[in-house]
């Protein structure tokens, strides 16, 4: 991962700055804490005033099912794109309406959202240009599936971020690993959008030496500047979702929601949100 390392250090808002700010929140590894982290993210950036959508790209549709949304049958979703084209996702769009520090949401299709055929990478960049789109957000949050295949590069392809939550466990660290492979495949690809990236130990306990151990050799392999603080475990977490809230509504003194409401500020600031 030495091209991050000797890159620029400065995490900045550097390009296609007339459009919202794109990130995605990816990992290869399933229970890493992607869905938790891009609700709760994308829920923070909104309580900050930002101008915020949650596209549910895993066809398990968590992230919807996380404020108590779900796609009907034949209803629009995020997926829509792949079978109807870039303008297909303005009307997936559910506004948040008076659900105050809620983002606006494009729910997945969890009946056949992947797309058959070959899939233009740029798919959901095109969605994302246009002009509904770019006049309306700040920030667009993607929860990406934990997969490799065409809505996972499709996904980073439309991103300037990436940010990749783990649990800091041996095989989850080989999974961080993986995933570096596919954002240099899509970071070297033709007029790539996707600049920064960012790993988040989630799940973590500062008093478990593996946990320890395992974000320190992260942070020697990534460098310093590319590991976040921790989310410490917290099952107000898990029964902020059964509740179909963000965990700022459901436990707001929380452990869970102190450690999102730094992240989200430490997100803000690295890659320059709202300025």
């Amino acid at each position: 991962m030495s091209e991050v390392r000797d890159g620029p250090k400065v995490e900045a808002r550097d390009e296609d700055t007339s459009g919202p700010f794109v990130i995605a929140v990816a990992n290869r590894k399933g229970g890493t804490g992607k869905t938790t982290t891009a609700v709760n993210l994308a829920a923070g950036l909104a309580r900050r005033g930002l101008r915020t959508l949650l596209i549910d790209f895993d066809s398990q549709g968590h992230a919807g099912l996380a404020f108590g949304a779900v796609a009907g049958r034949d209803e629009p979703t995020a997926h829509a794109v792949f079978s109807h084209g870039p303008e297909a996702l303005e009307r997936a769009i559910i506004p948040a309406a008076e659900k105050t520090g809620w983002p606006d949401l494009a729910l997945a299709d969890t009946r056949s959202p992947h797309p058959g055929g070959i899939v233009a990478p740029d798919l959901l960049v095109r969605a994302l240009d246009g002009q509904g789109i770019r006049q309306r957000y700040d920030v667009v949050v993607i929860d990406t599936p934990p997969s490799l295949d065409a809505l996972m590069v499709t996904a980073l392809t439309a991103a300037h971020a990436a940010l990749v939550p783990f649990v800091p466990h041996p095989l989850s660290i080989e999974g961080v690993r993986q995933f570096s492979r596919v954002f240099f495949s899509v970071r070297l690809g033709t007029k790539p959008r996707l600049r920064h990236v960012a790993l988040l130990p989630v799940m973590a306990s500062p008093h478990v030496l593996v946990h320890r151990r395992m974000i320190e050799s992260l942070r020697l392999e990534f460098g310093d500047d590319r590991i976040l603080d921790p989310i410490r475990s917290d099952i107000r977490l898990a029964e902020a979702f059964a509740a179909h809230q963000p965990i700022f509504g459901y436990m707001p003194s929380g452990r869970g929601a102190h450690d999102y409401a730094a992240l989200t500020a430490s997100i803000a600031t690295r890659w320059k949100l709202g300025s």
